[in-house]
């Protein structure tokens, strides 16, 4: 079941959930606000011919920074990864959903691709997979609310959560919108 606002408030009171810092008015009827921070990835386009997954590409993106009331611009059809704000930290118990804002949504703009799920013990902050399906750039701001996490409790605690050594957990502890690891896939077989 998804936890309701009296719920998410007595997780976030006996420590379940963590949201640091949460925002004025962020816990919604079954649902929590969750905001952007000013740290982005962008890939660089025209410089590579393809992406393949095997191989460590740092260069692939590069990190950029918007000031307090600077805005970021999406431009149509580009992807960029983005940040929270809020550093989310999950007990053992506890998943979440990140959903857009349906306002956001209704101007194009998508928080996820595929990355909408976050396991039972994770701790950082989240990367948003940020996509401008519209055909007019959009202005995105520090600090703007720009999706929401639901919460739905596990019918037992996780026996391994993410972050268990056994599980090779490439993002726990992240604190910027992370690039993909998947290239450790291919390093572990080698």
């Amino acid at each position: 079941m998804v936890l309701s606002d009296r719920s998410i408030t007595e997780a976030l009171a006996t420590g379940r959930l963590v949201i640091d810092p949460i925002g004025e008015d962020a816990v919604q009827p079954a649902s929590l606000d969750i905001r952007l921070d000013r740290h982005f990835r962008v890939f660089r386009n025209h410089r590579e011919a393809y992406i393949d997954v095997r191989e460590h590409r740092e260069e692939l993106t590069e990190g950029h920074e918007i000031q307090d009331d600077e805005p970021f611009v999406l431009h149509p059809g580009e992807f960029v990864l983005g940040s929270t704000l809020e550093r989310v930290k999950l007990a053992d118990d506890l998943v979440a959903r990140v959903e857009g804002k349906s306002s956001l949504g209704r101007l194009g703009l998508l928080v996820h691709a595929t990355a909408g799920y976050v396991d039972p013990g994770w701790d950082g902050q989240l990367t948003l997979e940020l996509s401008n399906v519209a055909t007019l750039p959009i202005r995105l701001y520090y600090g703007m609310k720009i999706g929401q996490l639901s919460f739905q409790n596990l019918t037992t605690p996780a026996d391994r959560p993410y972050g268990h050594p056994g599980l090779k957990s490439r993002y726990q502890g992240q604190s910027l919108p992370t690039a993909s690891r998947i290239y450790r896939d291919y390093e572990q077989r080698d």
